[in-house]
């Protein structure tokens, strides 16, 4: 028995899709690790806002990745479990050593820009394949995601100017 039978979709439509996962899967698994290394290396002004804003943000993405997952198995497809096979794929980079305010956050908002357009595009994926669990799942990421850019930069622009 596949889930894919009971689900009415588009076995052709939905292994697109699956790939596209695949990809938001290993780019979130990086960008998980990256925020860690912010959480743990960050310092001077703002090292307490964005310690702790850091371990919020690395506990959400973590839920994230684990929901995709399990997406890409509802879907028929094997998520990757290796992080070799992650960074074989992931186009976020992997970053460590940043210390400053501003090179995390800068990191971040990079981040955000590509995962916004990324998950676009597969909202269009998930509508095209009849999914809408899919597109609901990313839709409420883009949500969250627009609005974390405006307080990153809002937080960015502040701190620029403390002297």
């Amino acid at each position: 028995m596949r889930t894919l039978d009971y689900l009415n979709l588009n076995e052709a439509k939905v292994s697109g899709l699956v790939s596209a996962l695949q990809q938001l899967l290993a780019d979130f698994q990086v960008y998980y690790t990256n925020l860690r290394g912010f959480h743990w290396e960050i310092k001077g002004r703002g090292f307490f806002v964005l310690h702790e804003k850091f371990e919020s943000m690395y506990d959400d993405t973590a839920a994230k990745i684990d929901e995709i997952a399990e997406r890409i198995l509802t879907l028929g497809g094997t998520p990757e479990n290796k992080f070799s096979g992650y960074l074989k794929v992931a186009q976020v980079p992997e970053v460590s050593g940043v210390s400053s305010s501003r090179e995390a956050v800068d990191n971040i908002l990079s981040t955000y820009k590509y995962f916004i357009a990324e998950e676009r595009k597969l909202i269009d994926l998930a509508n095209d394949a009849n999914d809408a669990v899919t597109a609901d799942m990313l839709t409420g990421y883009l949500k969250e995601q627009e609005k974390l850019v405006w307080m990153l930069i809002a937080f960015s622009t502040r701190s620029c100017e403390v002297k």
